[in-house]
């Protein structure tokens, strides 16, 4: 049997999932009423029942996020949510709390989401035997540690392949929290690590002022899926459930037109769900949103991955300005540029800077105000006005499950017979008196001709025949009522023969690979504590949220390292440190002050409130 390889896209709403779904998506994943954790892209149980059951026809799956952790009153009211998504035909959930593990849980699939913090191989083997069916990776894994992973546990993986990065160990970032008491946990994450700061070196000297030192570029590991699928990945994630539906599109076509081209003729791998899909633009991820591309730590640490400059859209390159000419702007490629496009571009205080194109003609870009900006200076378009305009379009995008027709008589009429690529067949007889066509003639041609009008349906007829015994006679009108029909019945078909992959959860207390779980296990409530007690753990601290010390805390443990950015990692960059820097490090924002600890021998980065105590590593352990 050939392995399954799917393309997972997020859904802000059951139009934008929809909308992923023509473009290509195997599969989507979408909020619920609550609990999932982006707390604006919320939706009713009716929306996702729709979703369901579109997906469903094309054998694309659906998932809800369930990924925030739950406090002792919510438990009630999450289960019996998710006897509702259940019954409405979801084919897994996404869950960060093990209290869900410990629930009365109908058979449905459960997968660890990214937010459980999936980077070390006994506890994602102990998640698998502990009956979770799927674990999304953490993004900061290279190819030789999923590799070892997927060995190890032999479990579905799951793997972020575009969009956002979040900068910390997902699940483990409190910077929110402490700052205002919007957890990121909780699904309301205040998006810190995108803000301007000032670094300040052990001297109290300003190193470098007001950059977004936290703020990283966007993933894009779209060349490495043949390597990824190698080491195990069975699902490439879109990040992005608060994008828009143009972004969506981009990403997803881009990615399934990738996935194909690899898949095509392979003995091993095959797409995850049907039919085919047709685009009327060209995708090309940088024509949509994204903060400029990184690979991260795929193929280890090499190049930098920050994007101090802006926490926004960069956007795709154009070209440098050659000069300023009369109110209007000559830039390279400026040809490319079209009326109401935004363009933007790194002024000379090292900010983004914006303006909207006017007019662009003849090579000029007349804008909506005219900027200084030095010549030679790098011009980015991140609204492409009339990429979007295009991608917008609800049939720019469309999927098709291929199709037989064959149109035959019987003792009293005729039939029509579908049967669709999957192997699923569809009869609609017609009662109707057989007559000769007037001329003698057979109109087999004009039967055709009508038959291949599937129009809005999600079926294309990519073959036609008509066995007649003699040149029958059919009016349009019957020959379409039949198509309609026969489709239409098709549909009712998939969806019955759609067989839902269940899981019936069975307790276990195999032994969990640690016995103290400290705050970054986000222990928020009495019931994951009984699951972890159960699997032999003794000593459990309070989640973050329930038990912060403000003032001295760590907030943040990451792979990005602001010593490499600025080049001076003791260990990648010894050859060209020069001075070192002295440390601490700080970072300031406004009345918000963080430390910086290095911890060089796992190559990590820990961010500390302003009055936390440690000390500060040597680098003489090489």
């Amino acid at each position: 049997m050939k392995k399954k390889i799917e393309i997972l896209a997020p859904a802000r709403d059951l139009i934008g999932g929809m909308a992923a779904i023509n473009s290509g998506a195997d599969a989507v994943y979408i909020g619920a009423p609550q609990f999932g954790a982006r707390s604006n892209a919320n939706n009713s149980i009716a929306d996702v029942a729709e979703l369901v059951k579109y997906a469903h026809l094309f054998n694309a799956q659906v998932f809800v996020v369930i990924n925030t952790i739950l406090y002792d009153n919510e438990l009630e009211t999450c289960r019996a949510m998710i006897w509702e998504l259940y019954d409405i035909g979801v084919d897994a959930l996404i869950i960060q709390d093990m209290a869900i593990m410990e629930m009365d849980l109908p058979p449905i699939v459960l997968h660890a989401s990214t937010q459980a913090n999936n980077r070390d191989k006994e506890k994602i083997k102990f998640l698998k035997d502990a009956g979770i069916k799927r674990v999304v990776l953490a993004r900061e894994l290279n190819l030789h540690q999923i590799k070892e992973i997927y060995d190890y546990a032999d479990v579905e993986l799951e793997f972020f392949v575009t969009g956002a990065l979040c900068v910390s160990f997902s699940g483990n970032c409190y910077m929110s929290v402490a700052n205002g008491e919007r957890s990121a946990n909780r699904g309301s994450c205040a998006q810190n690590c995108r803000l301007p700061y000032n670094l300040i070196d052990g001297n109290g000297e300003t190193l470098i002022r007001n950059s977004h030192l936290l703020s990283i570029k966007d993933l894009d590991v779209s060349d490495q899926i043949p390597n990824l699928i190698e080491a195990g990945i069975v699902s490439f994630k879109i990040e992005g459930r608060l994008k828009d539906v143009a972004y969506v599109k981009n990403n997803v076509s881009y990615l399934r037109q990738k996935l194909d081209s690899f898949l095509e003729g392979s003995d091993k791998y095959t797409k995850a769900s049907s039919g085919r899909c047709t685009y009327t633009f060209d995708s090309t991820l940088s024509r949509t949103f994204n903060r400029g591309y990184t690979d991260y730590f795929v193929n280890d640490r090499h190049n930098s991955i920050g994007s101090w400059e802006s926490p926004k859209s960069k956007g795709q390159y154009i070209g440098k300005l050659i000069r300023t000419v009369g109110g209007a702007y000559e830039i390279e490629n400026g040809e490319l540029l079209n009326n109401g496009d935004g363009l933007c571009f790194i002024n000379e205080n090292n900010e983004a800077d914006g303006i909207y194109v006017n007019k662009a003609e003849n090579g000029k870009v007349y804008p909506n105000v005219l900027k200084e900006i030095k010549d030679g200076t790098f011009i980015y378009r991140n609204n492409d006005a009339a990429f979007i305009k295009i991608v917008e379009r609800e049939d720019s995008a469309i999927r098709k499950i291929g199709t037989t027709l064959l149109l035959t008589e019987n003792e009293n009429g005729f039939e029509l017979i579908a049967t669709d690529e999957d192997g699923n067949v569809s009869t609609v007889k017609l009662e109707h008196p057989k007559e000769k066509t007037k001329t003698g003639e057979s109109i087999e041609e004009n039967i055709k001709v009508q038959l291949a009008k599937t129009g809005f349906t999600p079926y294309s007829a990519d073959e036609i025949n008509v066995m007649f015994s003699k040149n029958w006679f059919l009016p349009i009108s019957k020959i379409n009522e039949m198509r309609r029909n026969v489709f239409e019945q098709l549909s009712e078909i998939r969806l019955a023969n759609y067989v839902r992959e269940e899981h019936q959860l069975v307790k276990t207390s195999h032994p969990y690979p640690e016995t103290k779980l400290d705050f970054m296990y986000n222990v928020s409530n009495k019931t994951a504590r009984k699951f972890y007690e159960r699997h032999g753990v003794t000593e459990i601290e309070k989640a973050f949220e329930l038990q912060w010390d403000p003032g001295k805390s760590r907030v943040m443990t990451t792979k990005y390292c602001i010593k490499y950015e600025l080049k001076k990692c003791p260990i990648h960059q010894k050859d060209i440190v020069g001075v070192k820097v002295k440390e601490p490090l700080v970072l300031k924002q406004g009345e918000l002050e963080y430390k910086l600890k290095f911890n060089c021998k796992p190559c990590e980065m820990e961010i500390w409130e302003k009055d936390a105590e440690f000390e500060i590593e040597e680098d003489h352990f090489h």
